[in-house]
């Protein structure tokens, strides 16, 4: 039975395999905020453990248990976001915190309980995919808002991350989850984009934004 911390490292491998393939320790301790001899010797202890391949002055390889460990970790996660949200009346800005806190609950049958309470769902509020309890996960085929051109509409269905500052812009811009965004114009010296939705809000959005927004075009 892993520790809550070695669950962290686990994500954090996890999440640095997937943007980057190979990941150094530098990364790493970067992500975790610790220094590099305490990642370095965590990282020592997770080769034993058949987490992830170590091997001095090489990058790291997290493993196919590696990453299937992860998967489940980050399944109980959404799970608890989603549960949070639909169950519990919270917001989407506000559920992370709590959240990682509760994924470190070992009961498969406390999560299990709460996947058919909700009904079994395929993504979080957030519009992240919620790996099965093989830690396998169905992607959605999802563009960026940013690859949509004038004249197109796109209906929000993820976004590449959910920290606070995005989820607060978005509250205050009313655009969720399900938002079908009609693209008015594209401003090809900084590629920001005026887009209309709810019949007759329009918005002007920059390319940091609408790189973030993932949608399925119409």
């Amino acid at each position: 039975m892993e520790s809550p911390t070695e669950e962290n490292y686990l994500k954090a491998l996890f999440k640095l395999s997937d943007e980057k393939g190979q990941i150094n320790i530098s990364e790493l301790s970067a992500e975790m905020g610790v220094s590099m001899p305490t990642a370095n010797s965590m990282v020592k202890k997770m080769d034993g453990q058949g987490w992830l391949r170590y091997e001095k002055y090489k990058p790291l390889t997290i493993t196919p248990k590696g990453k299937k460990r992860a998967s489940l970790i980050i399944r109980k996660h959404r799970l608890t976001e989603m549960f949070l949200v639909e169950k519990m009346g919270f917001s989407w800005e506000s559920v992370h915190e709590i959240a990682e806190q509760v994924e470190h609950v070992q009961s498969e049958a406390f999560f299990d309980r709460m996947d058919e309470l909700l009904g079994y769902p395929k993504i979080d509020p957030h519009g992240s995919p919620i790996p099965d309890k093989e830690g396998n996960t169905e992607n959605q085929p999802l563009l960026s808002l940013n690859s949509c051109v004038a004249g197109q509409s796109a209906t929000l269905r993820g976004l590449t991350q959910s920290d606070l500052g995005l989820l607060n812009f978005l509250n205050a811009k009313s655009i969720t989850l399900g938002t079908v965004l009609t693209i008015i114009a594209k401003e090809p010296y900084d590629n920001s984009m005026q887009v209309v939705y709810d019949d007759d809000q329009k918005e002007t959005l920059s390319q940091m934004i609408s790189e973030k927004l993932l949608v399925e075009v119409s």
